[in-house]
């Protein structure tokens, strides 16, 4: 019988881990495509505006800062939404017993 409560409390850990990296993959997301929006406009306007830019950003160049500004935020969201999520089901399990 012991075996088998401690596989349960095993698989609802999974699931908790799993539900926690699901909610920060999403909240990465969806800051990661506000920050593509929010960098790719200026990018580009200061690209036809600004003649150094002009002279110096290729399109390559401003792809490559648009999608590093995409990509550190995709990673810090998620991140710290998984460790939220992690902190607050900690704190709830703990209430609870």
């Amino acid at each position: 019988m012991a075996k088998n409560v401690s596989l349960d409390s095993i698989d609802q850990k999974l699931a908790l881990a799993k539900r926690c990296s699901h909610e920060g993959a999403k909240a990465g997301a969806k800051a990661a495509v506000v920050a593509t929006v929010a960098t790719a406009i200026p990018t580009y306007a200061c690209g036809k505006m600004l003649p150094w830019a002009r002279a110096n950003l290729n399109p390559t160049g401003k792809a490559l800062i648009v999608s590093t500004v995409a990509g550190m935020t995709y990673f810090i969201v998620a991140d710290k939404t998984i460790l939220k999520t992690a902190r607050r089901n900690s704190f709830n399990k703990e209430g609870n017993n």
